[in-house]
């Protein structure tokens, strides 16, 4: 169980209302998603820190069929 702020728990139930969800799903969805953005910044960083070779994003684009 998470306890919220009054203000971010009204937040969170106009949300899950308005998306026909409820505040648990709501909330479980936000959880995953900040976890994955952390868990791949540090994945981001450790290699960063051990200078391996990057691919430059245009090359990245042009691999991808996504170049204008």
């Amino acid at each position: 169980m998470i306890t919220l702020p009054k203000e971010l728990e009204d937040r969170l139930d106009s949300l899950a209302k308005s998306l026909g969800r409820t505040k648990d799903e709501c909330a479980r969805e936000a959880i995953i998603e900040f976890i994955e953005g952390e868990e791949d910044y540090r994945i981001a960083v450790e290699r960063l820190k051990r200078n391996e070779p990057t691919i430059p994003l245009e090359e990245i684009e042009r691999e991808l069929g996504l170049a204008d």
